[in-house]
């Protein structure tokens, strides 16, 4: 049993994973409350399966591009778990997460994460029979105005976008496509179901030393 915590942003997720299926899963807007908020969510998870710390077989966590609050909290949650109870940590970074969702299509998947004052985290993933979406360039922090000016081939965003980068995209040429806001939302099941392949195959992370990877300064700047 893999349990799943994403705290990158103000969507937060959890979700239970038994290795065949998908047993729980919930995800909210949190703002900036993973502190208050997160700790009790997980108990709740737990109980409504019939779990306890005990019956999990590892953590996966997401390790960001994301918030520094965010991150922190969900990492320090993950480690202590994972530390306490003797269990495997998996950190997988989020914008894989987000392009896990989806199937294969034309040219070029962009996951991406707002990262405030104006900038956007993003990763670009290109479509390899048999493996899925693979990580083509990135992590990286940029402006919604430059990143558009650089992509000259077909390709669809997906994740957190806000409502006026939206409107930039799709006035930047019919080639760029915008995934709807269902489709986008970071579901921690997908995390599960990462956590649990690697987990399977014995990929699993030094909880002392795994970190978050912030790609901007705590400070913004």
């Amino acid at each position: 049993m893999i349990l799943a915590i994403d705290t990158a942003t103000r969507w937060a997720g959890l979700a239970l994973h038994d290795g065949t299926a998908v047993i729980a899963e919930h995800g909210w807007r949190c703002a900036n409350n993973h502190t208050i908020e997160l700790p009790p969510a997980i108990n709740k998870m737990l109980l409504q399966a019939n779990l306890t710390p005990a019956d999990l077989n590892g953590i996966a966590v997401a390790v960001g591009p994301g918030s520094y609050t965010g991150l922190r909290v969900g990492m320090a949650l993950a480690k202590g778990l994972a530390l306490a109870n003797g269990l495997p940590l998996i950190g997988v970074p989020t914008l894989d997460i987000v392009a896990f969702a989806f199937g294969q299509r034309e040219g070029q998947l962009m996951a991406v994460v707002e990262a405030g004052r104006r900038r956007v985290s993003v990763a670009a993933y290109r479509w390899q029979a048999g493996r899925g979406w693979q990580l083509h360039w990135g992590p990286d922090n940029d402006t919604w105005d430059n990143l558009l000016t650089k992509l000259e081939e077909p390709t669809t965003f997906a994740g957190e976008i806000a409502p006026e980068a939206v409107k930039k995209i799709r006035a930047a040429g019919s080639q760029l496509q915008v995934e709807r806001p269902s489709r986008s939302v970071r579901r921690a099941g997908y995390l599960a179901e990462l956590g649990w392949e690697r987990f399977r195959k014995g990929d699993v992370d030094d909880a002392a030393a795994l970190a978050p990877v912030y790609m901007r300064d705590p400070a913004g700047k």
